[in-house]
């Protein structure tokens, strides 16, 4: 069952969604605020344990990224390596990404063909940003596209990509966030690997999630509107271009670092040999 476009404020003209629309109840700034209050409350609480020195458990990785509660954050103990502050922001990436991926994400992944007539915070969350991107609450619903009458007449799939895409980003790269974090706390070897694996993802999957809607020609939302297009499109999005990237590149210089170090104390052997 779809719902008429005429009932809901999304884009492209046509649109028809997975099930009835229900306005939001709560208001913009409730939303972001809540959002960016949270965003907030896990960037400082991550930022203040990863300078406390303290080993931490995979259990209290991923019970901090679900309660966002500081003070349980500070049950790890026995101190193993001193974080300097690029290491100490890079735990907070990955923590927040954690979060944002195996909670927001993962909603999405689950409930994608409820969202549009949920009234829950996180469906309501999605239902805004969709203003920007209707694929959000188009998906696995038909759209219908063009302006002739034989163009209208045809149903073309909506974006089935995204939940795809929103799907391995929450339950692979979620998880690999919180292991890479971990990984960086208890000064485990393979966080270098893991971070260039994870970057690697998040970047492909943005790249891909932005080219899509640039060859759609962006009808999905509201071009150059201030609010949907350059805040909730670009500013929001582009975290997970920056950041991956220059993840990826720190992970290739360290790596080949420590190939040379290995080469190199090789060929020592063979000399001494």
């Amino acid at each position: 069952m779809v719902e008429n476009v005429s009932t809901h404020p999304y884009l492209p003209p046509g649109l028809k969604l997975p099930c009835g629309y229900v306005e939001n109840d709560k208001s913009i700034l409730e939303i972001l605020g809540v959002f960016f209050g949270l965003t907030a409350v896990v960037m400082v609480s991550t930022w203040i344990y990863s300078g406390s020195n303290a080993k931490v458990k995979l259990s209290t990785v991923y019970s901090a990224s679900v309660v966002m509660v500081s003070t349980w954050i500070y049950s790890g103990s026995n101190a193993k390596v001193k974080l300097s502050t690029v290491q100490r922001l890079t735990v907070c990436w990955f923590v927040l990404c954690g979060c944002i991926h195996l909670i927001l994400e993962g909603w999405f992944s689950v409930f994608h063909n409820s969202i549009a007539g949920d009234q829950s915070f996180l469906s309501q969350l999605w239902k805004e940003y969709s203003k920007a991107d209707s694929r959000y609450v188009s998906a696995d619903a038909f759209a219908l596209r063009g302006e002739t009458a034989a163009d209208k007449k045809k149903e073309v799939k909506a974006d089935t990509f995204t939940v795809v895409m929103e799907t391995v980003t929450a339950w692979l790269e979620g998880p690999g966030c919180l292991l890479i974090a971990m990984g960086y706390v208890n000064n485990n070897p393979n966080r270098y690997v893991l971070q260039l694996l994870v970057s690697t993802g998040q970047l492909y999957g943005t790249v891909l999630y932005i080219g899509n809607e640039v060859k759609d020609g962006f009808v999905h939302g509201l071009l150059w509107d201030p609010l949907y297009f350059w805040f909730y499109f670009v500013v929001i999005n582009s975290p997970w271009v920056i950041f991956p990237t220059l993840l990826m590149v720190q992970s290739c210089g360290r790596m080949i670092q420590a190939q040379a170090q290995m080469d190199k104390a090789a060929k020592g052997k063979k000399k001494k040999n």
